[in-house]
Order: structure tokens, then sequence, then C-alpha cells
């Protein structure tokens, strides 16, 4: 009887679950889309840094095409790679909904061949950021836990001195 009068309670606080969420549509371009992004490569074929871009009038195709060159390789397929300049062009075809991508070179070396490519700029940036955070939240549960050392006990904010061995409850410490 206990049981089902639980049972009861509990279905009773439990939420209904909602009606499923539409996924959110997503509606491409009607018309070509095209953007170029002239690239610093360095000695080990990543991109340092976008020198320039010619844009889209669409800002989102334009952040993701230069967000993707500034996170590419350039090299050959033996491995190796160019130092140079080299023109990454993003076309996208309303057609079939596809993004081609071509990269050609536009000059070789430059000063720039020593340099770390800019996702590992990136990556190493945001290591940084996360430790700087896991520091500054384990400062944060220290001083929470020194001050709990230093609350009074709940017997002493009642004006209980000390548990006494009478069968009168008293709070734990």
């Amino acid at each position: 009887m206990l049981t089902a009068t639980a049972a009861t309670a509990l279905a009773a606080a439990t939420p209904k679950p909602s009606a499923p969420q539409p996924l959110p549509s997503i509606v491409l371009p009607k018309v070509p889309l095209h953007t170029e992004v002239v690239v610093e490569v360095n000695k080990k074929g990543q991109v340092v840094r976008v020198k320039s871009t010619k844009q889209s009038n669409v800002r989102t195709f334009n952040l993701q095409t230069i967000g993707n060159a500034e996170q590419m390789w350039i090299r050959h397929p033996d491995g190796t790679a160019d130092v140079g300049l080299y023109r990454v062009t993003y076309d996208y075809d309303p057609k079939n909904g596809t993004v081609s991508r071509h990269v050609a070179l536009i000059s070789k070396g430059g000063s720039w061949a020593n340099e770390p490519g800019a996702a590992t700029v990136m990556i190493n940036l945001a290591h940084k950021q996360a430790m700087e955070q896991a520091k500054q939240w384990q400062e944060q549960q220290k001083k929470q836990q020194e001050q709990n050392a230093k609350l009074p006990s709940l017997n002493q904010i009642r004006g209980e001195h000390s548990p006494s061995p009478s069968p009168k409850a008293t709070l734990p410490p």
C-alpha cells in the first residue's frame, strides 16, 4: 500500500516529456559563391596567417572559408612543403550544395618559414587559457574551503557548547 502511494506520488512529480523539437532548418544560398584567401605557408606546410581575402556577399560563408584556410596544411603528396604565398579559392555550387577548394602557389619563399602555424598558435593559446582557468578555479575552491573551516558549528550557533551524554538531541558540529 505504501509502495503504491509512493509510486503514484513519484509519477505525479515526474515531468511529462515534451513533444520532439523540430531540427533547425538550414537554408543554403541559391546563388554561386566565391571567396579567395591568400595565405602564408611555413616550411612544415602550415598556414601561418591569412594575408588577404576577396569575400563573397554571404558573411557565414566567408567566416567558414577563412577559418578553414587558417587551419590548412599545404603539402606535396610526398609530405614535403614549399614556403610561400598561396591562393586558396572556395567555390559554392548551389545546384548540388558542394564547395570546391583549389590551391595555387603565387610565389615561393618568405620570412615566415620558421613561424608556427596559425592553428598551432590557437591551440597553444586555448591550452594556456584553460590552464589559467583551472588554476583560478582551484584557488577559488581553496578559499571556499578555508571560509567553510572558519564557520561556527550549529551547536555553537544554537548555544550548545558540547554534546552531552544525556538523551537531549544535538546537531553534529
